[in-house]
């Protein structure tokens, strides 16, 4: 292990001090480890782009995932967010804190840089007493799994300390975490809320509080039997092509056939004229055929070309 220390936090009356480095720590535009209600975190201050471009780098990450941001406050979500359907404030006052995501629409006059995130922001109050604490000192925090990207979330901060060494500066350390299972996000950016990730909290508990978010289910139902019905249509037209082209075949095989039969009669009956002329000429006379000879030869190569096309 490194000389980065593991910051005791289990007791209550002894953690003042550990929170104040990491309140240092995160004002410096430092990273730091923390437990959730989940596993633990990295987190940055949400608007330091320089801190929240280290914590990507840190998790091996591009600005394609931003991380979502950590509360510690249910009003605080009025300030980071706009739009905010009232299906989701049922929601988060029944949920939070708790494992509980929603991505919502950013606050255009925000002063932040969190990564590619089309103008929206998730958003999470967790349920966790350590994390609290530092969030009600440190306000919104930008946080994701404290590991690197691929490998397990740490369920320790010996876990985390392992995986991201001195990319960060405090790890707060709460014991095991509580919970192995990540939060449930859901979307509420369109007209409907759609569960992107079913986790902590099931499609069913979100339903017993919001009746339409069951719709989703429905929803994706549908699009899949759509799916399947125009997979269907496109195999029906596909055959129907290939039928036609089946037929086309044919046909020109006919009439290519009909063709030869024609060119085949034609020449014959070509042939039996120029030998009637040939007859016709030798009866009367030498000079006769020698005129007729010299215009069949100059004939015979302007009909060659024309017997060989298809």
């Amino acid at each position: 292990m490194s000389d980065v220390e593991l910051r005791d936090c289990t007791d209550a009356a002894e953690r003042g001090p550990h929170l104040d480095a990491a309140v240092e720590a995160l004002a410096s535009g430092g990273l730091v480890v923390l437990p959730t209600d989940t596993v633990y975190g990295i987190a940055a201050d949400a608007f330091t782009p320089k801190a929240v471009a280290a914590l990507l780098r840190a998790k091996g990450r591009g600005r394609q995932m931003p991380p979502p941001v950590l509360v510690g406050d249910l009003n605080t979500l009025d300030g980071l967010a706009t739009e905010i359907p009232e299906s989701v404030r049922e929601l988060v006052t029944e949920f939070w804190p708790g494992p509980l995501t929603v991505i919502l629409r950013a606050q255009p006059s925000l002063h932040w840089d969190l990564g590619d995130t089309n103008g929206t922001v998730a958003l999470r109050m967790p349920d966790d007493e350590i994390a609290l604490d530092l969030l009600r000192r440190t306000g919104p925090l930008a946080v994701s799994s404290a590991n690197r990207t691929g490998n397990p979330a740490a369920q320790t901060a010996a876990e985390a300390h392992d995986q991201l060494l001195r990319t960060v500066k405090v790890y707060l350390d709460g014991g095991p975490a509580r919970g192995s299972v990540p939060s449930t996000i859901v979307d509420a950016t369109g007209e409907n809320l759609r569960i992107v990730r079913e986790g902590a909290l099931s499609r069913e508990d979100l339903g017993a509080i919001v009746p339409e978010i069951l719709d989703d289910e429905e929803l994706a139902t549908v699009e899949a039997e759509v799916s399947d019905a125009v997979e269907g249509e496109e195999t029906q037209v596909s055959d129907a092509v290939e039928g036609d082209a089946t037929e086309s075949g044919d046909a020109v095989e006919g009439d290519a056939t009909e063709s030869g039969d024609a060119v085949e009669g034609d020449a014959t009956e070509s042939g039996d004229a120029v030998e009637g002329d040939v007859t016709e000429s030798g009866d009367t006379g030498e000079g006769d055929v020698t005129e007729s000879g010299d215009t069949a030869a100059a004939g015979r190569p302007q009909s060659e070309p024309g017997a060989a096309q298809p």
